[in-house]
């Protein structure tokens, strides 16, 4: 992964005044995850070129894993692009290689501080998973960037596999070197959904530090903090706050836009589906109840109310969620004895994992409908033959009701992530098979408010082990 950073300013040898680099050098710097090489590919009174080089150790990064390869994927610290793809290891890699310039320090020439340069900024490769090409320009343009970019295909060999969510970048711009290193440092892991390191407050800090004097006055301040900070609400509100200086700041739970009423309802039904698989779990007399994809926590929330259960696990694979989870259930401000009962991890649904077993309930709530059909049949080993745990309460949406929803066909899902949903006959179908293939009584339940010949908006069934 390689940034250049040019000038055709005279003398442009300056640059290397400025970013303390001498041209004639080739500089090593150690990180975490392997190394940063600084080098001039280019040197001249007319034109110079820095180029700062990513060399990732796959086995390092491994080793020092958080959250790699992105949501979802559940080999991602082994398969991913962080040793390509500018993110939040170039950011850390500025900050390492060129400190002094980007704390506005120039020790041989400190006149050239202030001075704006005419830069070429080129980044070989970017990605921008969620808000492509209009994202990019949205954070970079308002500062006065000209942006051009490429997208690259998933594979030149096979076209109609489409446009890849990977870009080369080239920004122009007159400024400071101080502003630009700053930009990057912030707005390169804004687009970065997978960050290798842990967010807590210290992020704030940080953001707030290199955005001074700019992110402020950002159209896109809300966006750019709620991203850097991995949409983690406590910490964008705190930040935002600190940044607006008293302004009003929309709070954790608010809605950048005004609720329709489809919204409302659906929230209602999230609501009633969650009090009615806490009753069938408090019901079947379970005390280690295991929540298989727990997301953001709302469930283990509720559970955690329930002095019955003794332990509560939550699994989820995405990191990202589980670290929503832990800030919904303010994991870190509980008292020792109920931290004890609550245990979160990362995990896959698809992979028999001996974490899952020997509990005595599973909540399975409006996930399989993200798995591909081609993957259920894993899920149903891990979870039925491998995991069994003695009561399985299982909930999944009800596609015949989607004619009631606005804005949705007969034919529409409810979620682009969803990879199916099944008819009331075809659910039924499925959980007695089941039943039948891995012993489980079964008790099937609307989740809603059911309306003659289409059904309830959800579907619930309840696998009870032997019975």
């Amino acid at each position: 992964m390689i940034l250049n950073i040019t000038t055709t300013r005279q003398p442009a040898t300056d640059l290397g005044y400025l970013l303390h680099k001498h041209p004639d050098k080739f500089q090593t710097f150690e990180l975490s995850v392997g190394k940063a090489h600084v080098f001039y590919p280019e040197k001249s009174e007319e034109k110079t070129t820095i180029s700062l080089l990513l060399d990732i150790d796959p086995i390092d990064m491994v080793r020092g894993a958080r959250n790699l390869g992105g949501d979802g994927f559940a080999l991602g610290h082994y398969i991913n692009d962080r040793p390509y793809v500018a993110s939040s290891f170039m950011s850390v890699a500025l900050s390492k290689a060129f400190s002094s310039a980007m704390n506005g320090k120039c020790k041989d020439k400190p006149e050239l501080v202030d001075v704006k340069f005419p830069l070429k900024v080129t980044i070989a490769v970017i990605s921008a998973p969620r808000g492509g090409e209009m994202l990019i320009r949205k954070i970079f343009e308002p500062l006065g960037y000209k942006v051009e970019l490429t997208r690259h295909r998933l594979d030149e060999k096979f076209p109609e596999w489409g446009e890849s969510k990977y870009y080369t970048l080239e920004l122009s711009h007159t400024v400071t070197i101080k502003e630009l290193l700053s930009h990057l440092y912030v707005l390169i892991p804004t687009l970065d959904n997978d960050k290798h390191y842990f967010v807590s407050a210290q992020e704030i800090d940080k953001l707030l530090k290199k955005g001074e004097g700019w992110l402020k006055e950002h159209h896109e301040r809300e966006q750019i903090t709620r991203r850097y900070l991995i949409g983690l609400d406590s910490l964008s509100r705190q930040a935002l706050e600190r940044l607006s200086e008293g302004e009003d700041v929309d709070g954790p739970g608010d809605e950048l836009i005004e609720k329709t009423g489809i919204q409302k309802r659906k929230e209602t039904l999230h609501d009633e589906r969650i009090k009615l698989v806490v009753e069938k779990i408090v019901e079947s007399g379970a005390t280690r109840v295991l929540d298989l994809g727990c997301g953001e926590g709302k469930l283990i929330k509720q559970l955690v109310k329930q002095k019955q259960f003794s332990e509560i696990t939550g699994m989820d694979v995405s990191y990202h969620e589980l670290l929503k989870a832990k800030e919904r259930l303010r994991y870190d401000e509980m008292p020792p004895k109920q931290k004890e009962r609550v245990n979160l991890f990362q995990g896959s649904l698809t992979y028999q994992d001996k974490r899952l077993e020997e509990f005595d309930a599973a909540a399975v709530v409006e996930v399989i409908e993200h798995l591909d059909l081609n993957r259920l049949k894993a899920f149903e080993r891990v979870l039925f033959e491998f995991a069994k745990p003695k009561t399985v309460v299982l909930t999944t949406p009800n596609q015949e009701y989607n004619i009631m929803w606005e804005n949705l066909d007969a034919e529409d899902v409810r979620h682009g992530d969803h990879r199916f949903e099944w008819t009331r006959k075809e659910f039924a179908e499925w959980a007695n098979k089941i039943g039948k293939v891995y012993h489980y009584g079964v008790e099937l339940l609307p989740v809603g408010d059911e309306v003659e010949n289409i059904g309830a908006p959800s579907q619930m069934a309840i696998f009870s082990y032997g019975n």
